[in-house]
């Protein structure tokens, strides 16, 4: 499969009369695909029943007749003012109970079973009308879930779903009652109609009861796609994909995924940088116009995982956004790093958001490839050079690396929870793991947590996975590779009890967490020989050699055999001093990247990726600021 470029448009925007120059445009820039029609419901029924497909049958026949591959879009994003009138409980709640309202994009509830009729009714309709249509190549289903805070919603369609919801997981309320703990506090219920949602409570409410709400919501994230992904697929034998956001984790992406045929994701680096990735002040402001040097390739892989190898970038930034704290503008040579880099992780296609720069509403400071008078912005003369660059370049390639590390939603979810400390989150913890691998000079795949084969990798993590079912213990017990286990591994049942024998209760490893402690910021708890624990620790107890201590003699890292358990959350030298013996054991060999020096491995092609604005020197051969090498190997 070729690698190609693509672009969003919005022919909605703009007078029919530019779209065949558009089009035209488009293909000499080396695109491929255009998405389209996402955001379009109330140009495609004005009101209700009022039907105007006319002029969408028009954009995809002057994109398709030049040879553009149109990816279509449903516009349930969107739903149009006229919605709201008709069901105006559609709205969602935020926790405060107050109504996500009109005016921008996402308003509505996923619980709500008439705006998921009315979803079914406008998919099929466009189903119906282009699932034949040659130049209609791929569909998305709605756009970004979860984006603005948008997947929880406390209105009653979700409090009558969530009270079915429990009814059928647990059976009986006594069951629930048992499962919650909620004995405490005489939290308990007689039935289930008396179940509320976890807000509004006096103070906390039950980690049991909030994180069944999460799992529940996140079922409605799955239920919704797949009614869409449902329709399309019996009209249409065209791929469908969705959109998911950076760092955005509050649903469980690989069941969505488990419906699709693409995962794609929308890149925007430098936005990250300033709003998601935490980093501290000088990591923003060395890579403020480059963005994060992992946080692009951690998703790469995360989405390679989820689309079980097939995966995009469905938007890909092209110059300053609009939704930051602060917007620079992209030094020159990102774009095109940033493309090829998607690349080397596998993607089939890379997509800029947006073809047109918008001259109004909320995206009217968003940058697209064209200004807003059409003249080429700041990122066209590197999608051209990309689109030379392709032209000779090797089919999408993956391998297997030798590296492994576990991504599990739902323990975010029992993060988020029960953090036990301010700043605490699972994915910052399994990110700073990923920093580390990476730092190490290694290409890593994210496995989803239901992997219960580990062939041919030499090292995996598991770092905080809350929840660890029995049958994934015993298959990491008898893995081959070197396994990282810790800090919080298997710490609650699936209910959010601390299970008996005390955790982690791994089969192989004689380790008992004797007791917990998050710490303050200005208090880390200093490694013997560098490096520190910070956020949060436990104390050890157990039979399995003690392979690093804490300054204050208490076990960092207990090991017996190739199961290894961390103490603590270890900062970037503390993940370096923990990992680099454990890469030994692996027989991996380990190359440090200096500053934002990156190096990715595909099937037949090494890729490095310098974010740095300065010259950087790696084993032996320098690497000019703001960089892409590609070396093939033999």
């Amino acid at each position: 499969m070729k690698r190609t470029l693509g672009t969003c448009y919005y022919p909605e925007h703009w007078n029919p009369e530019i779209w065949e120059s558009d089009a035209a445009r488009m293909v000499e820039a080396g695109l491929t695909w255009v998405r389209i029609g996402e955001f379009a419901w109330s140009r495609l029924e004005p009101t209700p029943g009022a039907l105007q497909f006319e002029w969408l049958d028009q954009a995809i026949d002057v994109l398709g007749r030049v040879g553009l591959r149109v990816l279509l879009g449903t516009p349930t994003a969107t739903p149009p003012r006229w919605m709201i009138d008709k069901h105006p409980d559609m709205l969602a709640l935020d926790v405060e109970g107050r109504p996500r309202g009109f005016g921008s994009r996402r308003h509505y509830c996923f619980s709500h079973m008439g705006y998921r009729e009315e979803c079914a009714r406008i998919v099929t309709l466009l189903a119906e009308r282009y699932g034949a249509n040659p130049y209609v190549a791929a569909w998305q289903t709605d756009n970004e879930f979860g984006c603005h805070d948008t997947t929880i919603s406390y209105s009653d369609a979700a409090r009558a779903g969530f009270q079915r919801w429990c009814q059928a997981r647990y059976g009986t309320i006594e069951a629930l009652n048992a499962a919650w703990g909620n004995v405490f506090w005489s939290m308990e219920y007689n039935s289930f109609d008396q179940i509320g949602l976890p807000n509004l409570t006096v103070t906390e409410p039950n980690p049991a009861h909030s994180l069944a709400f999460r799992r529940y919501t996140s079922d409605q994230v799955v239920e919704f796609n797949r009614l869409q992904v449902d329709i399309l697929k019996y009209h249409s034998p065209a791929p469908v994909a969705h959109n998911y956001m950076g760092r955005i984790t509050d649903f469980d992406h690989f069941k969505v995924g488990d419906d699709l045929e693409i995962a794609s994701w929308d890149s925007y680096p430098m936005g990250f940088l300033e709003d998601r990735v935490g980093a501290d002040p000088a990591h923003q402001r060395t890579y403020a116009r480059q963005g994060d040097p992992d946080f692009q390739a951690f998703h790469h892989d995360l989405y390679r995982s989820v689309g079980k190898g097939r995966w995009w970038v469905m938007e890909q930034q092209p110059g300053p956004v609009n939704w930051a704290p602060y917007n620079p503008a992209p030094l020159p040579g990102m774009v095109r790093l940033w493309s090829a880099e998607a690349f080397a992780h596998g993607a089939e296609a890379v997509c800029y958001f947006r073809w047109r720069q918008a001259p109004m509403a909320q995206e009217q400071m968003h940058a697209g490839l064209l200004r807003p008078d059409g003249e080429d912005a700041q990122a066209m003369r590197e999608v051209h050079q990309m689109r030379d660059e392709l032209a000779d370049a090797p089919d999408v390639q993956s391998a297997q690396a030798k590296v492994a590390l576990i991504f599990d939603y739902d323990a975010d979810a029992a993060w988020a929870v029960q953090p036990h400390g301010a700043g605490l989150s699972y994915f910052g913890l399994v990110f700073d793991a990923y920093k580390a691998l990476r730092k190490l000079g290694f290409s890593i795949d994210i496995l989803r947590p239901d992997t219960r084969s580990f062939k041919g990798y030499e090292l995996v993590l598991a770092p905080g996975q809350m929840h660890m079912p029995e049958d994934q213990k015993q298959a990491l017990a008898a893995a081959s590779a070197q396994v990282v286990l810790g800090p919080r591994t298997a710490a609650r049942d699936q209910d959010m009890s601390i299970p008996v024998p005390l955790p982690p209760a791994m089969p192989g490893l004689d380790v008992t967490v004797d007791r917990v402690e998050s710490l303050r910021p200005d208090m880390p708890e200093p490694l013997a020989g560098g490096g520190a624990f910070v956020g949060y620790r436990e104390i050890l107890q157990g039979a399995a050699d003690v392979i690093l201590y804490c300054s204050d003699g208490a076990p960092a890292v207990l090991s017996s055999g190739h199961l290894h358990y961390l103490a603590g959350w270890p900062d970037a030298e503390g993940w370096d001093k923990i990992l680099r013996p454990l890469c030994d054991v692996a027989g991996l060999t380990p190359l440090e990247m200096p500053g934002g020096l990156r190096r990715r491995d595909t099937g037949a092609e090494r890729y490095w990726f310098n974010y740095s604005t300065e010259l950087q020197v790696c084993d032996g051969r320098e690497f000019a600021p703001i960089s892409v090498t590609r070396d093939v190997l033999t």
